[in-house]
């Protein structure tokens, strides 16, 4: 029988399943599943890539689009080919209905995973349609990798072992499996129209094509879209795509994961609280346009000092490059939660602004579940916000389309709030608008699954990468391997930075434009071309990596426009703990440095900052704050945030900093937050005064920024809920006083805990200059990326003593170090790849790769007991600790906003006492919390090995160390 009599009904046998519901006893024919993953691949096609995207696949292939569109349908209706094979007898009752003669021809085949076998049955068979088969770069070889891949890994392929025709016809079945395998895929090929056969196929087009391949097969095996059209109906292949095709149309409407256009708005239209541009913003709209239509996508740094609005600086950048290369979207990267937190409210602003059709909006790192935008319904198991860890489903059902949007929600925050499916697992990236934390998409450059989903996720919006300083060697080096990816895909990229050393951001220049097909070494040896003026912006093409800077004339104007003074004055202070609560501190400690410093908010009124290198010196600080100064208005205008309060009152913490610290108030009498390096980025907050521990000058300068931050602002329009700073702080002007450890004879002591916070020799460097002459004032953001270069250079500066030039070459050493480690885990090149395979050689879960030099953080939960009653998650008992056996999605929000991050190695020696009930083992989210028992009738720390771990309602999670004596 021909193709066109095997479409028709009682053509193919459908004897054969794809899906199987055992509660419901449905069986889904595997060809009707094949077909409806080709037609959703189409629709995807159309309304999920970008043109950009398109190009590139179809540039891959060699191929025109409408050629290129046919066979990406084919390919992904081909995905579970590899289900023709003993994969049948998985399911008894499924395997009952393989026609006898299908059961007599098994043979002695082997089980393997039915994504291998679809990739090696796929070798063979494409050969024989006119695919090229000559080795791992060939055209049937990397098709059959594509399909093969669709579970997120692509699977090594022995073109002349496992994945011979012989090995084939041995392993899958006899004569009747191969003949039926062909004719599907002949079928498939037939309906979808891929009569055409690529030249060859790249990597970044393999790449793309498997990313679309897996969101069109996890679309389509939703229960909603084949559990109607189960038990083999009566019609064939033919009239059933043709439903398919129609069927595909609404569930893509549906996923909300068709792009939309914003429309133009004037700028102080799309930025409301704004009067109108800064000359840096204006020379971004009046150049990149002229530069992106011209040359098309590249890469833009801005370099611009704290404060000064580099956020909308990107919203335009952003937009301008969109419109010119043909790109839809916006990805932020941020480097920690509460800075993804912050952004995320900035571009909800941004989206209301335009008011388009539903935007779809997703916030993806680890603790989203705490922001209020996202609904209690994606709490339930397989449906949790983050890209922390594999898809659970060890098959494609995927229920998740049948639950609510949105929670209810209705209003303005419809246009923006995430779609239930989009916003599950590593399926948060795909939405339009995106922000997330930057570990979520420098997985994108690592050998873990689901990375092409990630990387085809990235590609068809424009990248931003705020805070970029705040990278560690070990995370920039999975940075720059991710932008080599993206330059080669031409996807517009923004960089923003307050103290980027130039060298650095050069080699972000260097990756990307090297990933677009330019040589490194020529690139270097035109590297003043790439220095990013200060303040000022810098855009390279990818197409001929020119380079175009701001106008000198326009970055003089602009940082005479942002210039500030601020005095910085290194205070010597003898470092100690405060052990004993009821303790005062002698002169010239640090604790009574500090409150002789802030004693004046007390008494004369103002907002004070003092920020602390660890959550133990904060939670000192506070205390002895607490207890030796006196408060006219009570404990409130005392506030305590750091990173080890449970979720629920760290998140209302911040929110009451950028209310009351933020731009429009509105503002206390006085307020003295202590912190930790938690509020040092992407906060919008202005303090009268701050106080910080010593740490490296290119974090005393962002925390600098925090000074006197909205004075121009307020002195051209002062917002009702802004009070005149309080005289005293008036005379004095910005001040920094930062505290510098020091010995008896006032050389720097660094204190053992502060070692975490960062290298010994960026505090030694950032004290040593800050005696210099000329260091105590100065000027922002003039002299910001002088003092960086200084101590940042390769190069010993000359005033530099033997023992900081020591330090200098371990600093330097520990920096290789980390970049080393982070290449041992890094995919290679796109340029380098032979084989698909060898994006996935290291079989790494998305929980194990590391994008930080350090390890994941564990989770730990406070309960509350007296005998005779039920443990609670408070000590006032109001909150029973949910255990079961049905966990409901707002109980599973309460356990999660009680919890607590800490170093992994205090919880190491967690025993079976610190875990959950059972109902938690079996959800993704609660499975690894470790709890913490408190007894109310007998308070104290809850030993974990040498550990000793307790919660205090006031100042967070506490902990102390057994001295070895006493273990």
């Amino acid at each position: 029988m021909g193709v066109v009599e095997d479409g028709r009904i009682g053509g193919l046998t459908l004897c054969l399943w794809g899906k199987y519901c055992a509660r419901h006893g449905l069986i889904y024919p595997v060809l009707f599943h094949m077909l409806d993953t080709a037609a959703v691949a189409g629709e995807l096609w159309d309304r999920l890539l970008t043109g950009p995207q398109r190009s590139a696949v179809a540039a891959g292939l060699r191929m025109s689009q409408a050629q290129t569109r046919c066979v990406v349908m084919f390919i992904a209706g081909l995905h579970d080919l590899g289900k023709v094979s003993r994969f049948q007898a998985c399911e008894p009752v499924a395997w009952a209905r393989v026609s006898d003669e299908l059961r007599a021809d098994a043979g002695r085949w082997r089980l393997m995973r039915h994504e291998r076998a679809s990739a090696h049955a796929l070798v063979g068979i494409l050969a024989e349609m006119g695919y090229e088969l000559s080795g791992d770069a060939s055209p049937a070889v990397r098709m059959a990798h594509i399909a093969g891949g669709h579970h997120g890994r692509f699977p090594q392929l022995d073109i002349h072992g496992a994945a011979s025709v012989r090995r084939v016809q041995v392993d899958l079945g006899g004569r009747l499996w191969q003949e039926i395998r062909y004719r599907y895929a002949a079928q498939v090929r037939h309906l979808t129209g891929a009569e055409a056969v690529p030249e060859q196929v790249s990597v970044t087009a393999a790449v793309l094509m498997t990313g679309l391949v897996m969101v069109a097969d996890r679309l389509a095996s939703q229960r909603k879209v084949w559990a109607s059209r189960a038990d083999a109906p009566a019609y064939g292949a033919a009239q059933h795509f043709a439903w398919a095709r129609w069927m595909a149309r609404e569930v893509v409407e549906e996923s909300r994961l068709g792009r939309i256009d914003l429309p133009v708005l004037p700028f102080t239209a799309a930025h409301p609280d704004l009067r109108s541009p800064n000359p840096l913003q204006a020379s971004i709209l009046d150049s990149l346009p002229r530069l992106a239509a011209a040359r098309g996508a590249g890469i833009a740094l801005v370099a611009d000092g704290t404060g000064a609005g580099k956020t909308v600086t990107a919203l335009e950048a952003a937009r301008i490059l969109n419109d010119a290369c043909g790109s839809r979207g916006l990805c932020f990267l941020l480097p920690t939660t509460a800075t993804a937190d912050a952004v995320y409210d900035t571009l909800c602003g941004y989206l209301r602004a335009h008011r388009p059709t539903p935007a779809v909006l997703t916030l993806v790192h680890n603790h989203s579940w705490l922001n209020a935008a996202y609904s209690d319904e994606m709490l339930a198991p397989g449906d949790v916000p983050a890209c922390t860890g594999d898809d659970p489903q060890t098959d494609e059902d995927d229920d998740d389309g049948c639950r609510a949007g949105n929670g209810g929600k209705s209003g303005t925050w419809r246009q923006i709030l995430p779609d239930g499916w989009v916003r599950g697992w590593d399926r948060a990236l795909l939405a339009q608008f995106t922000v997330t934390t930057v570990d979520q998409a420098l997985m994108a450059a690592l050998p873990v699954r689901d990375s092409a989903l990630r990387m085809l996720s990235l590609s068809g919006k424009c990248v931003v990468v705020d805070e970029a300083h705040a990278l560690t060697a070990f995370s920039r080096r999975i940075l720059l391997r991710l932008l080599h990816w993206l330059g080669s895909l031409r996807t517009p990229v923004v960089v923003l930075s307050a103290t980027l050393p130039g060298q650095t951001a050069r080699e972000l220049v260097y990756s990307y434009l090297a990933g677009a097909g330019h040589r490194r070494r020529d690139l270097i040896a035109r590297k003043d071309e790439f220095t990013v003026p200060y303040p000022g912006w810098l855009f390279a093409d990818a197409a001929t990596a020119q380079a175009a800077v701001i106008p000198a004339d326009v970055r003089t104007r602009h940082a005479a426009a942002q210039q500030r003074t601020v005095t910085i004055r290194l205070a010597p202070a003898r470092y100690r703990r405060l052990d004993v609560p009821a303790r005062r501190a002698l002169t010239g400690e640090r604790l009574a440095r500090i409150a002789a410093e802030v004693g004046p908010v007390t008494r004369l009124g103002g907002c004070a900052v003092i920020v602390c290198a660890t959550v133990a010196d904060a939670q000192d600080t506070y205390r002895y704050l607490q207890q030796f100064l006196q408060w006219p208005a009570g404990p409130q205008d005392l506030l305590l945030v750091h990173a080890r309060f449970p979720g629920h009152c760290l998140e209302r913490a911040l929110a009451r900093v950028r209310t009351q610290l933020g731009p429009f108030g509105p503002r206390p009498e006085r307020l003295v937050v202590v912190t930790t390096s938690l509020l040092e980025l992407s906060l919008n907050i202005d303090a009268d005064l701050l106080v910080s521990d010593l740490t490296s000058l290119a974090r005393l300068i962002q925390r600098a920024g925090r000074l006197w931050r909205f004075e121009q602002a307020w002195q051209n329009e002062r917002p009702p809920g802004i009070a005149p700073r309080p005289s005293w702080i008036q005379a004095r002007g910005p001040r920094l006083t930062v505290l510098h450890p020091v010995d008896h004879d006032r050389t720097t002591l660094l204190p053992d805990a502060w070692a975490t916070t960062d290298h010994p020799y960026l505090q030694h460097a950032s004290a040593h200059l800050l005696t210099l002459p000329g260091h105590q004032r100065i000027t922002l953001p003039e002299h910001a990326q002088h003092l960086v270069e200084l101590i940042h250079q390769s190069g010993l500066p000359a005033t530099w003593s033997g023992p900081l030039a020591a330090l200098h070459e371990q600093h330097l050493a520990a920096e290789r170090a980390q970049e080393h480690t982070s290449n041992t885990h890094l995919i290679p090149p796109h340029d380098r790849v032979a084989s698909l395979s060898d994006l996935h050689r290291q079989n790494l879960t998305a929980a194990q790769a590391a994008t930080r030099p350090h390890d994941r953080p564990r989770r730990v939960l406070a309960s509350y007991q007296r005998p005779g009653h039920r443990p609670t998650l408070d000590a006032a008992g109001r909150l029973p600790l949910p255990q079961g056996p049905h966990l409901r999605p707002a109980a599973i929000r309460t356990v999660l906003q009680h919890t607590v991050p800490v170093p992994s190695a205090w919880a190491a020696a967690a025993t079976q006492d610190h875990q959950g009930p059972d109902a938690w083992r079996q959800h993704p989210l609660l499975a690894d919390l470790v709890l913490l028992p408190h007894d109310l009738d007998h308070p104290q720390p809850v030993q974990l090995g040498r550990h000793q771990l307790y919660i205090d309602d006031e100042i967070g999670l506490i902990h102390g160390e057994t001295p070895p004596a006493a273990r």
